[in-house]
């Protein structure tokens, strides 16, 4: 496993002479990805080598627990990629001001709700004094899902976000063994690793949003304005991947399972996260349920990115709506 971690590494580091523009050899610039199934694209591309075939190389690769700390990162000025959540991504950029943009979807759905079966029966139960629920930060994506559940359901919001504790998704895992939580939120794969724990899949995010814009493809500004053949480049790669992995989830979830494992023995982690991420089981089996609970596409709807962004308005997660042609250049995608 270690060997594979290096070899992992060995190719990551071969690639952001492109990355950083081609026209600055020299400039460090590195690819961000968040440590769950949603990345499956961008884990499979580097152990097949085809990020490396096109002439692309990272001088680093980072993982990220969530997408809001994966968010944080993108401020920075060696991360020009990153493989993310659309929610962070638009919350980045609104409330933050990194000069950012969608240039493709990497996914859809791919967040479900977990319970205690012996806890919860249904949906409503969500709101019975002394349930346990848990998810991520106000204004992550598996936030605005618990959010759109209440509204579909027409749950009584304070009693729920009252019943609501706010944790990293390995965190709601250890809970989950400890008996802390009775429902958790997340993103897949952990969703779906809750089910080893005994917990079961209540409900889908597809079942309250179906077609949500789930994962994006961002990439700086600087990066589109000084290389748009590296733009180019990504997108082949990352079309080519996706139509892999449809048709290959045995394999794909194989290459997941590696990744993870990998990604978990790195000596200094960029997350702190990562230490509670340490110590599950991220088998090849878990992780090919995920992968078939996630729509893999690089298609996006500028409706669909819209719907998001005021919905965001709507929870006062950003300050103001904002058209969606502003946060996305398509150009690259349709031209293909």
């Amino acid at each position: 496993m270690r060997m594979i971690f290096v070899c992992i590494v060995a190719a990551i580091t071969s690639i952001s002479m492109l990355l950083a523009g081609c026209t600055n050899p020299n400039k460090p610039v590195g690819m961000a990805v968040e440590f769950n199934a949603h990345a499956t694209s961008a884990y499979t591309a580097l152990e097949k080598g085809w990020y490396a075939e096109e002439g692309l190389s990272f001088t680093a690769h980072e993982s990220y627990v969530t997408g809001m700390a994966l968010a944080s990162s993108l401020a920075r000025g060696d991360i020009g990629v990153a493989y993310m959540c659309l929610v962070p991504a638009i919350t980045a950029y609104a409330n933050a001001g990194v000069d950012l943009k969608i240039i493709a979807g990497t996914h859809k759905d791919g967040y479900g709700l977990a319970v205690n079966p012996d806890k919860i029966k249904a949906v409503d139960d969500l709101q019975n004094p002394g349930i346990r629920i848990a998810s991520v930060q106000p204004g992550g994506a598996v936030d605005v899902v618990l959010n759109k559940t209440i509204d579909y359901f027409e749950l009584d919001k304070k009693k729920v976000l009252d019943n609501t504790l706010r944790m990293n998704p390995a965190r709601a895992l250890i809970s989950i063994q400890s008996g802390q939580v009775d429902a958790v939120f997340l993103p897949e794969q952990w969703s779906s690793m809750a089910e080893e724990h005994g917990f079961e899949m209540l409900l889908e995010s597809k079942d309250v949003w179906p077609g949500l814009q789930g994962g994006v493809l961002v990439v700086k500004q600087e990066l589109i304005n000084s290389s748009p053949e590296t733009i180019k480049a990504l997108l082949k790669v990352d079309s080519k991947t996706v139509d892999w992995i449809n048709s290959n989830p045995e394999e794909a979830s194989q290459i997941l399972s590696s990744a993870m494992q990998g990604t978990i023995k790195q000596e200094k982690p960029t997350d702190s996260a990562f230490e509670t991420a340490a110590g599950f089981d991220y088998s090849p089996e878990v992780m090919l349920r995920a992968i078939n609970r996630i729509n893999f596409s690089p298609a996006i709807e500028i409706s669909g990115v819209q719907e998001v962004i005021d919905y965001l308005e709507e929870l006062d997660y950003i300050r103001s709506s904002f058209p969606a042609e502003e946060i996305m250049d398509l150009s690259f995608l349709l031209a293909d």
